[in-house]
Parts: structure tokens; sequence; C-alpha cells
């Protein structure tokens, strides 16, 4: 079936399913016994003894009355003052009727002994409003990370001054909406090759508090007989926007002259820029809520064209919509190709589809063992491998929408633990129960999640952003004898945040690829170092391809350390290596 039809399905829906986010309604197959493997990883969360302690304000915290209430936020690792340590940054909401006054974006600095320091208001970074998605990159190649949030409002630009403030540019880039505007996904991406960086801007839907009903105020806005907030089936799609970048601080709009204006119907949410046919020019995916979801193909001259539907990812294997939240990207069965995990609603799966190298997908949820898991709303993801064992491993963070279902059903839960899946290095994938530590465990409703080593010990950590309560921290501690590598790209005629960029490592008879990206999760944005688990080998073999095309080797590099890599140039001592203050083991 064409997309065409599908959303003409869509539109000719009951108005009792319209109003709801897409849910299969499936029920979770039955688990097999456990496999019995140690597992070496042990998340805790340590963010109140970090110092991240402020809550991020997003909604009513008994029940909201509108969609945008329920949608949260973001969470960004970046190290925004080139110090070798990864910072903080966290998106704030806000409320329709007494937002706290401190309900703002926070900027945390890495005091590099475990803890953090909230500059915020140092960094000129204090702002109000509903913030969304967040992506990083260095949009004027002088050396330090800038930062783009979208917002349901103004989207913002802000530029890293390198003294440890930022300037909102918004207005100079040509970056300011005509209209009020939800923005939700994000990305830099360098889509024509020329060294710097340009700008796409998933648009979630068309949001007025005018027009728009308050809970209680339309019948057909439920779930299991609750009254609920309306959406996002029955508001009006929007559309998404590419921004090129001039070369002299400015952006112009190339929606239309590319051909990202032309998909229209869907709900867009976090947006991954990767390249998935290997033809060396970056794509772009939209996991879109309760739509179909976007794959935007590089035409290689300035143009794209979506082909979602036809390459796999658009419906799942059941020919159904979904309701595509989170994205994770990676090489989840080590064959050198990028595959995607997105996130869904309750009674439903996430999705896994496996790349054949030439943007062709397969859906393999079933067949890998994820099947086992339909409870819980899930929202930001990852492909990190977190006992280093040279396999990625998939964890979720998860969260109801709905405060008030849990008064009126009490089996269904505001707050619910996130979920870890163990690569079994066969296809096939173990929901750990209990194994991953306090830090899986723990109940919450969370969003966006990101993924980076933020104390320079050798192994991922996870930050999660949760509604209505302090941020988590889950510090990682792996114990046995794996070993890892990490990778710093560093562009030259490339950009210079060498976003884009990907790294083929091979270690032990495995390969793995792996990309540099700016935004994943959910509208997160992960540690722009990539790691790599290499498991008992105790070297790789690494080749890069810059994201102008150009590739280079670097044979046997030894394992357990950081290695930064400048383009034309291999790997060259730097101050963010000094900042790797354990010794290999």
């Amino acid at each position: 079936m064409t997309r065409r039809g599908i959303l003409a399905l869509l539109a000719a829906l009951p108005a009792s399913l319209r109003a709801q986010m897409a849910s299969r309604g499936v029920k979770a197959l039955p688990r097999g016994a456990p496999s019995g493997r140690p597992f070496h990883a042990h998340l805790t969360d340590v963010a109140a003894q970090a110092g991240l302690r402020a809550p991020t304000i997003y909604g009513a915290e008994s029940g909201s009355d509108y969609i945008v209430e329920t949608i949260g936020c973001g969470a960004v690792f970046f190290d925004y003052d080139n110090d070798g340590w990864l910072d903080i940054f966290l998106p704030c909401g806000s409320r329709f009727n007494e937002a706290p006054k401190d309900a703002t974006n926070r900027l945390y600095k890495n005091n590099r002994d475990g803890t953090f320091t909230d500059v915020t208001e140092k960094a000129g970074l204090v702002r109000s409003g509903w913030a969304c998605g967040a992506t990083v990159g260095d949009y004027n190649n002088d050396g330090f990370e800038d930062l783009f949030l979208t917002y349901w409002g103004q989207n913002v630009l802000y530029r890293n001054n390198g003294d440890g403030s930022f300037t909102d540019v918004t207005k100079e880039a040509g970056l300011l909406n005509q209209k009020a505007r939800w923005g939700s996904g994000c990305t830099w991406v360098d889509y024509d090759r020329d060294g710097r960086l340009d700008l796409f801007v998933a648009n979630y839907l068309q949001f007025d508090l005018k027009t728009t009903p308050r809970k209680g105020q339309d019948t057909a806005c439920n779930w299991k007989g609750v009254a609920v907030n309306c959406g996002p089936r029955g508001l009006l799609p929007e559309t998404h926007l590419l921004y090129h970048n001039n070369g002299d601080g400015t952006f112009s709009d190339v929606s239309v002259k590319s051909g990202i204006a032309k998909a229209k119907g869907s709900y867009g949410l976090t947006a991954v820029a990767a390249d998935f046919d290997n033809d060396g020019w970056p794509d772009i995916f939209v996991a879109c809520d309760s739509t179909p979801s976007l794959l935007f193909r590089n035409n290689r001259e300035g143009t794209f064209t979506e082909d979602g539907m036809a390459r796999g990812v658009a419906l799942n294997d059941d020919g159904a919509e979904q309701a595509g939240m989170g994205v994770a990207v990676g090489d989840i069965n080590l064959d050198g190709h990028l595959d995607i995990l997105t996130t869904h609603f309750a009674d439903d799966t996430s999705t896994l589809s496996i790349n054949d190298g030439r943007a062709n997908f397969r859906d393999e949820t079933l067949r890998a063992g994820l099947g086992v898991e339909t409870r819980f709303v899930s929202w930001g993801c990852g492909m990190p491998d977190l006992d280093n064992d040279g396999y990625p491993d998939l964890f979720v963070v998860t969260g109801s929408v709905y405060p008030e279902m849990e008064r009126a059903i009490p089996e269904l839960a505001y707050k619910t633990p996130r979920v870890l899946f163990r690569n079994l290095s066969n296809g096939k994938f173990e929901e750990l129960m209990g194994e991953g530590g306090p830090g899986v465990s723990a109940a919450h409703s969370s969003r966006g999640c990101c993924f980076g080593d933020f104390d320079n010990d050798g192994d991922l950590d996870i930050l999660i952003n949760n509604m209505n309560e302090a941020p988590s921290l889950l510090r990682n501690d792996v114990s046995g004898p794996n070993h890892w590598l990490k990778v710093k790209l560093i562009g030259v005629v490339s950009n210079r945040s060498a976003i884009g960029g990907r790294v083929t490592a091979r270690y032990g008879g495995k390969v793995q690829a792996q990309e540099v990206l700016s935004q994943s999760g959910f509208l997160s944005v992960s540690d722009s170092r990539l790691h790599f688990g290499l498991g008992a080998a105790e070297f790789a073999d690494l080749e890069i391809r810059w994201p102008n095309g150009r590739k280079e080797s670097v044979a046997k590099v030894p394992a357990d350390r950081l290695v930064v890599i400048k383009e034309g140039a291999g790997i060259i001592e730097s101050p963010l290596t000094a900042a790797f203050t354990k010794p290999a083991r």
C-alpha cells in the first residue's frame, strides 16, 4: 500500500481511535529460560551525590490537559569547554498554571571528581518555555560545540563563545519561525559534504491552545475508558525543515528545494542523520508517532527522496504504524551496517530493524527475543555495549504519559522501570530483570536519555531526563577482564565535529561500525567519542571514513584508552587523552 493510502486509512479511523497514540494491543511472548551468563555491568543512580538535584519541570504532576505537557524533552552529554570531561545539559519544560520560577534548562559543568556544578546562569543559558529536542555540533568550525534546541514556540541556536558562555544567535542566523511551531527532533548534518554543518528540524504537530480540546472536552480523547489529553491523532501534522549552512553564520531554508517539505502527514519526533545505504552520504531517519516513520535518502545532489515505506522502516512487520518515539542506531549484529531500534507505546514492542547494507531493513523484533516486553510506554533508547564484551546491548527508558490512569487502573503505573536487553552474541537478546543494578529497576516517568563516559573510567554511563523529578545519572561499574577503546574524531576538511564520520573497528575476529551522531535516543545527544567494547581483544584495527568521503586506516590500536584522530594526520597527541586517568588493565 502507498503512503497516501496508509494516511487515508488513518484519517478514516473513528474519532475514538484517532485521538490516541498508536498501539497494536499485542501481548508479550513467553520468556525463555535465562542464559545464566554473568553480566559484568552494574548501574547505580548517583545523580544526587553528583549534584544533579533540580527537577525537570514538564506539565502538571497530577495529570495533563494537553499533549504538549506529556512529550517531555531530551538529555545531552557534551564537552562544552573542551577539557576532556563530559558536561551535562538538560532541557526543561513549563506548566500552564503556576510554573516554578526556576523551571529552566540547566548546564552542569563536570568537576572531574564525580560531581557537577550548575553553571546555567554564568553560561547565559537560562530560559523558560517548552523545550523539546537538542542537537550539538560546531556549526561555525571554531573548535567549540554549539547547541540548538527545539521548542513548542520558537527554536533557539546558541553559539558557544569558547569562554564558558553561549550567545543566542537565532535571529542573526536566520532561524526565527514566522509562526509558533512545535519543533521536536533536530540534527546537524552535512548533507552536501561541503564541510559545514546544515540543520534538519522535525516538527511534531500543529498545537494551539485556542483550538485544541482540553482534556474532558472531547469524549473521543480517552484511553482504556479514562479521559486523557487529545492527540496526536485528530490533530494536524506538520512538515519538516532543512536549513543550509551558508558559511557566514547564517542559514537558508531549503526545505522545498531539497524535497524535505514533500513529506507530509507524519508526527515527527526523534531525528537521526546517518549513512544507512553505505554510499558515503548522510541520510535522515525520523521516528514518527502513530504515523509512518520517514527515511530521507540522500540523492547526493542537494535533494532527498523519502523512501521509508519501500525500505521497511515506515511500518512494522505487520504493516501497522507505531508510536515511534526514540531511535537507537548502531551495528547491533556486527556486520558493518547501521541498524535501527525504535521505541513505541504500551501494549507494543520496540522494533529492531536490521540493515542489509543498502538501506533495506527487515524486522527482527520477534526473532531477536524483544517480543517478551510490551508493558511500558518506551522513550529514549540506545545500543551501548554496557559490559564491554564487544556486543552492543539494548537499553530503553520508560514512563507513562497519563498520570491519571494509575488512579483509575492501579496496574497502569505512571512511573516504570528501565528496560535492559543483553546481547547474547547469536542474534538473540535476553531481558535482564535485576542483573543490571538498581539504576535499571528504579521506577520513573522518563523521556530522554544519552550515553557517555562521564567519569572517564572506560565504560558507558547513562543520563536520563525524568518528568517532574531530578534526572538520573547511572554510573556504570564494569567488572571482569573485558577491554575497550574510545575514538574521538576531529575534522579538518570535513566539519570539525566530524558528524557523519564513520569508524569501523575490527577486533578479535569481529567487525563493528559506528557513526558520530548529532541526535539519537529520544531527542537527545550522546558522547561524540565513539565507544567500542573489545571483549578479550587487546587491540583493534580502525578504518575511518570522514564525512567528506575520504578514508584512512590506523592499525593495531592498543585497547583501554582514548585515541584522538585528526583528519589527514592519524592519531595525534591531545589534551583530551590526558583526561583518561584509569590505567590499562
